[in-house]
């Protein structure tokens, strides 16, 4: 069991803490904010803050992080100036396994492409105190669930799908890799109070619905930013109904729609998985202050008096959802997709139906999925699209595999992958994809944006339930409605499959001979990190020049992006992953996805310098070289999706000075700040209209860069004419300190060597 000691302490001192809270605002409390208040690093005297509004200091318990951001965050770490990570930590080799054939050969195929990067994190892993899960070992918000997460503690991690640890009644939140420096060095994080939204659950999920579409449903109401600087808390007599991973599913997902993070409060359901997980001591110290672990009665009895809202979701009334395409929150019942389809000129010829990934890969979301596939093996149906799962760990996979699981989706023609993300990351080497023919394929995983899967932008991805997935790749028909449509088997019956059985956890135990995990030395001060310098993956950092010291007039536009620019937009996944540790062969993938306001077109801007178009990243190398600083025009949710933090430092280490857009992901505004950009909102959002491909512009006021004052820019045109607008930005002090030292990780080291 890990971190046993630490959870006792933590158990011992929340009661009193809580209380000094409670005296001193007066009030009851969310179980969120007890939580937050609970690791403040500042005394528990201090203010009530206010949400949306008041900076706050935490101190996390600890840090995760995956073998895709985990290289540029410990490449950081290793300019702090630190001998050992302050706080328990973990790197998990997840992301760089390419699903093709299936898990052994896949794994192997990773253990012998990526050995470098895996040596690396393995070493500085070891040198530095982190615990290092290998690859194949799961993905990591599962092996977290799994091994760490405990109810009322707090985490941060390099992934947006950290909120899944929020199922074990955990605050776990999404952070780019500069945050994670931070608290590895021991410093405090910083985080805007969260506002909070609390969902009420009554009813019982039954038959086709599941914990999925409880997400799903959510998502359609709030859409990809509704939840956006909140916290999403779930309560309700409803809750008790959803086991432990069924709550993680929600949680999880609740980065699609912008929340902060998502947590449901401890009750028997996590009980009985920390149990099922080996942590009965846990459960132990836990139940002793269980109280304390759920929102105050208050709170569930008049929650608008303690929410900033508060929606209502009957798990009785739910239906099955699908969500798609290209985005997570385009909420469909299955009783509609017909009529959708139909509409909106979908292809209704399912490819492909996947299944797994970290949101829904748990013991009992196999068991429901089988349970599909076995009524179909017995009645003589077989799948008229391809089928993929993806365990969760090797946990989940070698329970699975003694439970007789696998051998059923074998016999369906199904394909197994390794524990790792594969397809939900664009790590899927799909054949024919390079065609971009328009089709059409079902999966569990969370995000559908274009290209994301399979690098085809026709592809279109829509979100549902492992069961549905599994259901629909059987009948091949998106339309298909399990609830009462037939499929013809073989022999020509008509069949209705029976609604989806499954088992919370195995009732056998789970079962696992090696989980994967390396622990690290005992002191790690004689061991070398090594790079070669000619490598082609890892490249190891040097600071970044503060930007106030430059000129910032006449500062060149390099692309006003159109529409939904997502991170994936920005820094695209899929192949691009293996240069994750190497900062300036990753840049070559900077904007390459967003598309041109000015001529509708994807990686083509026009350089200033020449008048000629060419691909983004050229430009911006072309300004850098001739010391011509750009700014990025964007929409509304610019960022929104992965907390990929090369998504700013590619632009950063570029020459790209600011970013100013309608609205802010809130990871990404928070990326930029770390790495010495400025991150802006136009204070008219209609300002955002104005520019023009040829614009220039002058930031006239930045010597009084100050919080709560808006920044004045001018926008220059080759006509002379000129337009002056005011654009808000949500700097604090401290985080002015980081624009002005030209990084946080800058102001760190510097605060080291004093």
């Amino acid at each position: 069991m890990f971190d046993l000691e630490m959870i006792k302490k933590y158990y011992q001192l929340m009661p009193d803490r809580i209380h000094s809270i409670k005296k001193k605002l007066g009030r009851p409390l969310t179980l969120s904010e007890k939580i937050l208040y609970c690791h403040l690093n500042s005394d528990l005297s201090s203010k009530d803050y206010l949400r949306g509004v008041s900076y706050v200091d935490f101190n996390p318990d600890r840090v995760a992080m995956q073998d895709a951001t985990a290289q540029m965050a410990l490449l950081q770490f290793m300019m702090a100036g630190k001998d050992r990570v302050a706080v328990p930590s973990t790197v998990h080799c997840d992301h760089l396994i390419q699903a093709k054939n299936d898990a052994q050969n896949d794994l192997s195929s990773a253990l012998d492409t990526n050995h470098e990067v895996y040596r690396f994190l393995e070493s500085v892993s070891n040198k530095y105190g982190i615990g290092f899960w290998k690859p194949g070992a799961g993905i990591i918000h599962q092996v977290i669930l799994e091994n760490y997460a405990f109810p009322g503690g707090m985490m941060i991690g390099t992934d947006s799908h950290t909120v899944n640890a929020g199922g074990l009644g955990m605050i776990a939140i999404g952070v780019g890799g500069a945050d994670a420096v931070d608290v590895m060095a021991g410093m405090p994080w910083e985080l805007k109070f969260p506002k909070l939204i609390g969902v009420k659950l009554s009813g019982e999920l039954s038959g086709w619905t599941s914990a999925k579409d409880v997400i799903l449903k959510l998502a359609g109401i709030l859409t990809v930013k509704g939840g956006t600087g909140s916290i999403i808390e779930y309560f309700g007599e409803g809750t008790k109904t959803l086991s432990c991973t069924g709550k993680g599913t929600i949680c999880n997902m609740g980065a699609e729609i912008g929340a902060t993070t998502s947590i449901f409060g401890y009750d028997e359901k996590m009980e009985e998985y920390l149990k099922a997980t080996g942590r009965e001591e846990i459960v132990g110290y836990a139940n002793n202050i269980a109280e304390h672990l759920v929102s105050d009665k208050a709170v569930t009895d008049n929650p608008k008096d303690f929410y900033d809202q508060v929606i209502e979701i009957n798990l009785s009334d739910l239906e099955p959802h699908l969500n798609g395409p290209f985005t997570p929150d385009r909420a469909t019942p299955i009783s509609k997709m017909r009529d959708e389809a139909k509409k909106n000129d979908w292809p209704t010829d399912v490819q492909v139906g996947l299944i797994g990934s970290c949101t829904n890969s748990s013991y009992e979301d196999i068991s429901r999925s089988v349970s599909i596939a076995k009524q179909a093996n017995k009645l003589g149906l077989s799948t008229n699209a391809e089928f993929t799962i993806t365990p969760g760990s090797e946990q989940v996979r070698q329970t699975i595999e003694r439970d007789g699981f696998i051998e059923e989706f074998n016999a369906l023609g199904a394909k197994v992958f390794a524990n790792a993300c594969g397809p939900c990351i664009g790590q899927w080497s799909r054949d024919g994809a390079e065609k971009e023919d328009k089709n059409t394929i079902v999966h569990s995983f969370n995000r559908n944006f274009a290209k994301r899967a399979d690098g085809n932008p026709n592809t279109h991805a829509f979100v549902g339930s492992p069961e549905l997935v599994t259901a629909i790749a059987i009948s091949g028909d998106l339309t298909f409605n399990p609830l009462v449509d037939f499929i013809t088997n073989k022999n020509g019956e008509k069949i209705l499959l029976d609604p989806p059985q499954g088992f919370e956890l195995p009732g056998d135990g789970f079962t696992v001979d090696n989980l994967g995990y390396l622990p690290p030395a005992d002191n790690g001060k004689s061991l070398e990190v090594k790079i070669e310098p000619e490598s082609e993956r890892l490249q190891l950092l040097k600071p970044f020049s503060p930007l106030k010291e430059m000129n910032f007039h006449n500062v060149s536009l390099l692309i006003k992006t159109k529409g939904k620019c997502t991170t994936d937009h920005i820094s695209m996944a899929g192949p691009w992953l293996k240069y994750r540790g190497h900062l300036d062969n990753i840049s070559n993938n900077m904007l390459t996805g967003a598309v041109n306001f000015f001529n509708g077109k994807v990686n083509s801007v026009k350089n200033q310098l020449n008048g000629k178009y060419d691909a983004v990243p050229n430009v911006q190398r072309d300004y850098k070289f001739n010391n011509v600083l750009s700014i990025v025009i964007g929409d509304e949710n610019y960022g929104e999706g992965s907390s990929r933090e090369h998504a700013a430092m590619e632009p950063r280490f570029l020459g790209v000075m600011a970013v100013l857009v309608r609205s802010f992901a809130r990871i990404h505004e928070t990326n930029l700040k770390k790495q010495g950009m400025l991150a802006l909102t136009f204070k008219n959002k209609s300002d955002y209209d104005l520019i023009q491909e040829d614009d220039v512009f002058d930031f006239i006021d930045l010597d009084q860069f100050e919080e709560g004052k808006p920044l004045t820019i001018v926008i220059k045109r080759n006509d002379k004419t000129s337009d002056q607008i005011l654009c808000n930005h949500t700097y604090n002090q401290s985080q002015i300190e980081w624009f002005n030292a030209g990084s946080a990780l800058n102001l760190i080291r510097s605060q080291e060597s004093k």
